[in-house]
């Protein structure tokens, strides 16, 4: 790791390497390690506070990701929107990325393959931000960043937690809820707990977060 850190040109302090986000981004640029770069109009690495404390993670682009390279931007982007502002939490303060960096044709469900292929960079990204709170969006993120066989709707809005204690809440992705507008409600559910998580790890005194704890309502 660290002779990979020097060849991208990480920082070195005092023999500590710094790996950026912006670095990684550079070697990912010509990526063509699985067949989705061919076919993509833009990588879409993903976006938001470098040093974010709450990271989403979601499956992969869609057409409009695609078409603008940000990540969760179309339909089921802006309900995430409108879910973490009724949670009062702002996209500009977490950081939001995939499992796969290039849209799968037609939308369709990366395969093992690619999503192995494409990992080693999330795991990256994990590496230099490191944040606190992670939520899974969907059973595809899921899958391969936690594995096992157990389905989403078992496991979502329970807290795991990873052996770096990395505290990890997995959801139904927004796009599902666009097919099943009765999902709503459980996803909510499991914003709030996120809220509070995420508000506890930003101000942890007894009386952490209450200023930002308001119950809205779930996300329409």
């Amino acid at each position: 790791m660290e002779q990979e850190a020097r060849r991208l040109g990480a920082k070195d302090i005092s023999g500590v390497i710094f790996l950026t986000l912006a670095d990684i981004r550079r070697e990912m640029d010509d990526c063509q390690t699985c067949g989705l770069g061919r076919g993509r109009r833009n990588l879409v690495f993903g976006e938001g506070d470098e040093a974010a404390r709450l990271m989403l993670i979601g499956e992969g682009p869609g057409a409009d990701e695609d078409r603008l390279g940000r990540p969760f931007v179309g339909a089921a982007g802006q309900l995430l929107d409108r879910i973490l502002a009724a949670v009062d939490i702002t996209r500009e303060e977490v950081y939001i990325a995939n499992v796969v960096k290039c849209r799968p044709p037609g939308n369709r469900t990366p395969s093992p393959a690619e999503a192995g292929a494409c990992l080693p960079w999330l795991f990256r990204q994990l590496e230099t931000i490191r944040p606190a709170v992670i939520v899974l969006l969907g059973a595809t993120a899921f899958k391969y960043l936690i594995g096992g066989t157990t389905g989403i709707t078992v496991v979502r809005g329970k807290w795991l937690t990873t052996k770096s204690g990395i505290a990890v809440m997995p959801t139904y992705h927004p796009a599902a809820l666009l097919r099943n507008p009765g999902w709503k409600k459980p996803v909510w559910e499991d914003f709030q707990q996120v809220r509070d998580r995420y508000n506890d790890v930003i101000d942890p005194t007894p009386k952490g977060g209450g200023l930002r704890r308001k119950l809205q309502g779930p996300a329409s």
